[in-house]
């Protein structure tokens, strides 16, 4: 069972969560944040109240408040103070457009429990109200026996709903989730592995995977922007706002300022050398799902079959459906169709290795069918797989390609709160990423193999882009800036989920699939279902 998270006196504003869903308030409380428009808004609607340097006389923001008897603590956006030193304490609210400006259970929850907090300090409170920012008007918070009562068995439940040892199921087809800030990391419906009827999922986020790949360039910040130098003179610069992860390729330099304030953001930083092998990477201290990630070390040193099962399961499947649409070797695909049922039902770990390496080299052996046009030349020098050292240009497009891969779901997997050295496939003696390796299975075919196929067929990638020494073929620093343009179009590139049935972005479907395994791991989701393509 997972361990409930760890919450002493409970922030008020988590009470008022959990009277609008209890979920909700255990997503926050294991650490779980969330950067979409809701969350916008409110940010807007409160920036006039955060800074308690604009107190003025009679007005005090930003106001701490506590409360030992019912053990609860939080902040009153706004306090007036009157003349005979009585309070009235304001909270601002966002109103969607078309809304009116009502009171709801949880607004009426959080006021009155800021206004308890205040008298148990020795404040007399004359007045409370919340202020709805989008209609500039204020409602008043009535105070009666019956609302008092409300709020008091609100911190009794929450309180409860914490200390349980699993988180609480997800609402089914209930209208608060589609206004809920958290809805794109509770995935409410998605948790039955059923086509999903109503999109209340948050969109990908209006970011962008930064590569820094230019020899000897210098990235540093200033003025909440990313900037880019080389040889003195600035080559990019981008808000960092517009930043959703940074990878770094080879020798590129990143001042400690950049860095820190790339980790203050929760923003993952990939470091990678310039052939594309993955060395490490930068992430906050602060993740969510602690707990679950103690139950993913039990179940990684314990195994699970079923989830590696379908991690291998799901690769055939996807190398096979590629092959169906860009190859020539139909009997292949039917042997390959056969080896992903046969690995849905291996009774071992090692048989199912032993599906995925026959299904690996058919794949591959029918691999240069797929290059065609510009790419034909490519043929002949393709004898295979080989990893590191690559022996041709494509397994070197191929190995850098996976880097990539492995970058964007490495940042999934941190963004989920789990471990991605954890893993069920992989195994973690090899000191590798293991759970991050076991997720890039599905991913492989669809999204680097595709975009590898992509760039030497259109002409992006060329001989002159590839240099061998010694037998060791690796990407020109041209070519690399060419796969990865290939490999963010596709990466963001947009397709129908194959089991939810709605568009979403291959990088967006990573981070499902990551909280996926999330659910399955924290108990509240039955199994784990890989992506496949049609």
């Amino acid at each position: 069972m997972s361990a409930a998270p760890v919450v002493d006196l409970l922030p008020i504003s988590l009470v008022a969560h959990h009277v609008f869903c209890p979920r909700r308030a255990w997503l926050e409380a294991a650490g779980e944040r969330t950067d979409t428009a809701q969350m916008a808004a409110g940010t807007v609607a409160h920036r006039a109240t955060d800074d308690a340097s604009t107190n003025r006389e009679g007005v005090l923001r930003g106001v701490e408040v506590t409360s030992d008897r019912l053990g609860v603590v939080g902040r009153c956006d706004t306090v007036e103070v009157a003349r005979d030193g009585s309070l009235t304490v304001v909270e601002y609210k966002a109103t969607p457009v078309r809304r009116r400006p009502e009171l709801t259970e949880a607004m009426t929850v959080q006021v009155l429990l800021q206004v308890a907090a205040l008298r148990d300090m020795g404040h007399a409170v004359s007045d409370h109200c919340v202020y709805f920012t989008g209609h500039k008007v204020r409602v008043h918070v009535p105070e009666t026996p019956t609302t008092i009562r409300m709020a008091e068995a609100a911190v009794r439940a929450a309180a409860a709903t914490l200390e349980r040892s699993d988180a609480p199921p997800a609402l089914e087809d209930d209208p608060r989730c589609g206004g809920c800030s958290h809805a794109g990391v509770c995935l409410p419906d998605e948790r039955r592995l059923e086509p999903v009827r109503r999109r209340i999922v948050v969109s990908d986020p209006d970011t962008q995977v930064l590569h820094l790949s230019t020899p000897g360039s210098h990235a540093s910040t200033r003025d909440g922007r990313l900037l880019v130098r080389h040889r003195g003179e600035q080559v990019v610069t981008v808000p960092l706002e517009r930043v959703q992860a940074v990878v770094v390729h080879g020798n590129v330099d990143l001042t400690g300022g950049l860095l820190r304030e790339l980790l203050w953001r929760g923003l993952p930083v990939v470091f990678a050398t310039g052939g594309g092998r993955v060395v490490g990477w930068a992430a906050s201290a602060w993740g969510p799902n602690g707990a679950t990630r103690v139950r993913q070390h039990v179940a990684s040193a314990e195994g699970r079959l079923d989830l590696a099962r379908e991690f291998v399961a799901a690769k055939i499947a996807n190398q096979a459906t590629l092959l169906r649409r860009l190859g020539a070797t139909p009997a292949t695909v039917i042997s390959m169709r056969k080896l992903a049922r046969m690995a849905q039902l291996a009774c071992s770990l090692g048989e199912l290795l032993g599906y995925e390496g026959d299904a690996a080299a058919a794949y591959f052996e029918s691999f240069p069918t797929m290059l065609k046009g510009p790419a034909l030349g490519f043929r002949s020098g393709f004898a295979g797989r080989s990893r590191r050292p690559a022996r041709d240009p494509v397994n070197a497009a191929l190995n850098y390609a996976y880097a990539l891969l492995l970058g964007d779901v490495l940042r999934a997997i941190l963004a989920a709160g789990l471990d991605p050295h954890a893993g069920f496939l992989h195994s973690s003696n090899r000191n590798k990423p293991a759970l991050a390796l076991d997720l890039c299975e599905e991913f492989r075919a669809p999204v680097a193999d595709s975009a590898v196929i992509g760039a030497f067929n259109n002409g992006e990638l060329a001989s002159s882009d590839f240099t061998d020494v010694l037998g060791s073929t690796t990407l020109r620093p041209d070519g690399r800036k060419s796969l990865i343009a290939a490999y963010e179009r596709r990466a963001s590139g947009v397709f129908r989920h194959p089991t939810f049935e709605y568009n979403v972005t291959w990088r967006r479907a990573m981070e499902v699939q990551a909280r996926l395994l999330l659910g399955v791991l924290d108990g509240t989701q039955a199994s784990y279902r890989g992506v496949r393509v049609r």
